[in-house]
This record gives structure tokens, sequence and C-alpha cells, in this order.
């Protein structure tokens, strides 16, 4: 059966197509390369992994409620449409929900796994070029891992979210080699970077934590080549090229913001989408999620060098601006910390499990005798 008869909402089958622009760039310089870019590269190569062989699918998952965490967290609980719910549309809304941030997560991927490609054809240093190659791989096994995770655990898709795709298309269309990496490497990879993160903290099914914090523990190297390689080249920028990439950052940062709202779910689900977006938006739980979402965003752009009174002024607007002062490089040790201790963990168990089996079978030895 086929992944289309699946979408909650129909998708025309085909393919979604953007007109390629700008130029292949070839570099015949190979011993030239930043150091920290390099190094970077390395552990791209090193922490290679396969989600087949680390993450426990055997771990059993609801699809009305993935994470396994309390009702209190659905977007619209407490609002009027949540009261008038039964327990078994309440059932229902937990699995589109699920189903519509899981398919979004997985697109994103997508479209990073296409943008990854486009870097390595398109960026004019050979360091650029290995790391990308190595992201491109990253973001291979990501849609992979979702994609399973979709067909194995959920069993329902949704189409990709509007404005994710509109920042896609604007990435990919535009002929400069950079917009892509601020497209993908600090919009789209910095906001789901740090939703997962949310979501990586709060699950309390196994399987949906590690795959997130393994996820994570890529992206984050992700986010890292994106501040080395623009840091660099945006310092030598003129003001009206600098204006126009902080232009672009605006922009996508108003698409960002409106990612996460669910609206098709409401919409599926025939509930009063103006009703659940007002309340969403004034809901203190989502208020604070949508700060969370710009963590990773906000202090990447001041490092940048895209820090004009404008985007300040957007920030200020969208209530993150504090999150400039985000340590990034404390919050990506925090991730690879993180998914070693996930990976420590899951051996422990086996190990115990293994030594229980081999006791058990010691004890049935003597008792046979």
């Amino acid at each position: 059966m086929s992944t289309y008869d699946h979408y909650a909402n129909p998708v025309a089958p085909g393919t979604w197509d953007i007109p390629a622009t700008g130029a292949a760039r070839f570099s015949w310089e190979y011993d030239d390369g930043r150091t920290r870019l390099l190094d970077l590269y390395q552990r791209g190569k090193d922490k290679q992994w396969d989600a087949t062989k680390r993450i426990d699918w055997a771990v059993p998952v609801n699809p009305a409620n993935v994470m396994e965490i309390s009702e209190e967290f659905s977007p619209i609980y407490g609002s009027r449409q949540w009261e008038i719910l039964n327990q078994a549309e309440r059932d229902e809304l937990g699995l589109h929900l699920s189903s519509w941030l899981f398919s979004q997560f997985l697109h994103g991927e997508q479209g990073a796994l296409t943008v990854a490609a486009r870097i390595v054809e398109s960026v004019p240093d050979m360091d650029s070029k290995f790391y990308a190659a190595t992201q491109a791989m990253d973001e291979a096994r990501h849609v992979e891992l979702f994609s399973r995770f979709m067909n194995e655990k959920v069993g329902l898709f949704y189409p990709m979210n509007d404005d994710l795709g509109r920042l896609l298309a604007d990435a990919l269309s535009d002929s400069r080699w950079d917009l892509p990496y601020l497209g993908m490497q600090v919009l789209i990879e910095g906001l789901a970077l740090a939703a997962f993160g949310v979501h990586r903290d709060m699950a309390q099914n196994a399987l949906v934590k590690q795959m997130l914090a393994y996820v994570m523990q890529d992206e984050a190297r992700h986010v890292a080549f994106g501040r080395l390689a623009l840091r660099d080249y945006y310092k030598d920028l003129t003001a009206a090229e600098r204006a126009e990439r902080e232009e672009f950052v605006i922009e996508g940062c108003h698409l960002m913001r409106n990612r996460f709202r669910a609206q098709e779910v409401w919409e599926r689900m025939g509930f009063d989408v103006e009703e659940c977006l007002e309340f969403t938006e004034h809901s203190p739980v989502q208020q604070a999620f949508r700060t969370l979402l710009f963590s990773r965003i906000v202090p990447c752009v001041n490092d940048i060098g895209l820090w004009s009174e404008q985007v300040r002024q957007t920030f200020a607007e969208l209530g993150v601006l504090d999150a400039a002062k985000t340590d990034l490089e404390a919050l990506m040790r925090d991730d690879e910390e993180i998914a070693e201790r996930l990976d420590q963990q899951k051996y422990q168990a086996e190990l115990t499990a293994r030594r229980s089996e081999v006791d058990a079978a010691i004890a049935q030895g003597a008792t046979a005798e």
C-alpha cells in the first residue's frame, strides 16, 4: 500500500518540483581548509550511526499519545473545544496531533536532505563540501528513521506545512549559494533542533526519546556548520547585501513562528479553526513553547552578524530577543551528552538482561542435576 493512502488530507501523487537556479561550483584547491570546519567534518564521519540498530524499535508506541505525556500538553487543553470532546474524541485528536507533528519532522528532514545535496553542489569551498556530504548522509538517515516511525508506529501522515514549504522553496530557488545555508542550517534546522529538544525532554516513551536524542546529536553539528561557514562569509558583505539577508531572516522567522500552530489538524478535525488558533496564541504553555523554539535561531543569527536594529526589533516583537544570550556551544555539548547517556542506559539494560538469562540457565542446570 502506498504512503499516499495514509495521508489525513489528500496529497496528489508525484513530486514537488522547485526549479534549480545558481551554479554548480568546483574548486581546485584541495589543501586549504578551516580547521574548525575540518574538525566538524571529522566528527561528522566519526558519529555516523545505523537507525536500524541504534533505535530500540521493539518498544511499543501508543499512536494516540506517542510521547506518553499528560493531556495538559495538548495545544487546546482547557479550551471550550477541548471540554466538549469525549475521551474517544480526545484520543483521536491525540493521534492527529502526533501524526501532524512527526509528519512535519519527516518532511523537514527530506527538505534538509535536498538542501545538503544542494550545498555540496553550490558552495565554493572544499571544506564546506566535505562537511555537507556527511550532512547529506545524516539527513538520509533521519528521513529513513522518521518514515519508519510513521509507518510502523503511527500509521497516519499529514502533508507538509505551507509555511515550511514556502521557506524551503525560497531557500532552494535563490541563485546565491549562501541562501540555502541561511534558510536551512540557521532557520529550519535551528527551529527543528529546538522543537526536537522540547519533545525529547518531555517524552516518556523510550523509543521516541531515543529517536529525538540521536537526531539532535546530528542536528547540533549541522547548525554549527552553518554558523561557521556563514560567519566567515557575512563579515565581508556590503551593507546592501547584509540587508537582503536580514530581510530573509525576518520573513523566515515569521513563517517559522507559524509552522507549529497545527492549523491543519483543527481543519481536519472539523473544529472552529479561528477559535483554536486564538486559544493557542494566548495559551501560556504554547507561548512558552514558541519562545523555546527560537532558542537556537536567535543566538545563531546574532553570531553570524545579521543583527541590525530591524532584526532585533523582530525578535523583540516575537518575545524571543533574550534568547540571544543562549550559549550554543553548551547546548550542543548537552545534546551530545544526552544521546551518549541514553546509549549507556541501553547498554546497561541489555547487559543486565543477558546476566539474568545466564543466571536463569545456570539455576535451571543445577536443578536438573
